[in-house]
């Protein structure tokens, strides 16, 4: 099993350009797997597709991922677009990963879709993002989309680029069995985390389908000081059965005792999110590149 490491930028942050590009530097200078950006519409944190365009410039070798990108209220040949020609720029570099969106007013308000009209759209939007990067001419008669005969190009790299899926609750469980190709868990402690791969796993066979098995990643949240309030609001209204400070470790040895807890129930891939502003981000991950790395396989 390939383990593999990278980092997520988080919402609860505000960015400028040369701390943004400071990161970017140091991640690729120490050798993490990977970059993931997160879309929160009402954060100061950059767009996703916009701020991986900017790492793939300026690294050769990250993988750039969303971690995850809102897919309801999206045009899936506008998007497919968009992504297709990110994956070109990068060599084949990009890793989607797509939700629902978070359940707050103000970011459904910003996407247009009802709450409880999510999921319908989810569902008739993700196919079509394969079928655009695959096809070269797409029909389509659904609810929400019309297609006649619609080429979307460019191709890109990946043919096509694997899908990931995040949530926790059972029905989004259930759809990654059915629809993606990885999970990427958030606010899941690794005992959940595998209980929720025996499901993924479970629904795909039902579905005449499989998973790969180093396609299961989860993100760890990390703060070495107090939790801001703002973020134990969240973690309470995400996993109001967890303990906040049980799921964020606090120090470089508690960080590395989680990842080997992931990895030890098959959790391969991990974003590490820091909940705090690094001062400066070599600085900050220096020590975590020297203790995280050798858990690479």
């Amino acid at each position: 099993m390939k383990v593999r490491i990278g980092y997520g930028f988080g919402t609860q942050r505000g960015f400028t350009a040369p701390r943004y590009a400071a990161m970017v530097d140091a991640l690729d200078g120490l050798g993490f797997d990977s970059l993931w950006l997160s879309e929160r519409i009402t954060a100061d944190a950059p767009d996703p597709i916009v701020g991986l365009a900017v790492a793939a410039g300026r690294s050769a070798r990250l993988k750039l991922g969303t971690s995850v990108q809102v897919l309801p209220g999206r045009n899936p040949a506008l998007l497919a677009k968009e992504l297709a020609t990110l994956d070109v720029l990068s060599d084949g570099r990009f890793l989607p990963a797509f939700g629902l969106g978070i359940a707050h007013p103000a970011e459904q308000q910003a996407f247009g879709i009802d709450r409880k009209a999510r999921a319908a759209y989810f569902e008739e939007a993700l196919p079509l993002l394969r079928r655009f990067w695959l096809e070269d001419a797409v029909d389509h008669d659904g609810d929400r989309f019309h297609y006649e005969g619609l080429t979307v190009r460019p191709k890109p790299v990946q043919q096509p680029p694997d899908i990931w899926l995040g949530g926790r609750a059972p029905v989004e469980l259930r759809r990654v069995g059915r629809l993606a190709d990885g999970w990427l868990a958030s606010f899941s402690m690794p005992a959940e985390c595998a209980e929720g791969r025996c499901s993924i796993e479970a629904t795909a066979a039902e579905h005449g389908r499989s998973i790969d098995p180093e396609h299961f990643g989860a993100m760890i949240l990390y703060a070495p000081d107090e939790l801001p309030e703002p973020v134990r609001a969240l973690i309470a209204g995400r996993s109001p059965e967890v303990d906040p400070r049980d799921l964020v470790p606090s120090n470089l040895d508690a960080l590395e005792r989680r990842i080997t807890e992931y990895v030890d129930v098959g959790i391969s891939k991990l974003v590490l999110v820091p909940l705090h502003d690094p001062v400066d981000w070599a600085t900050e991950l220096e020590p975590i590149a020297r203790r995280v790395h050798p858990l690479q396989t």
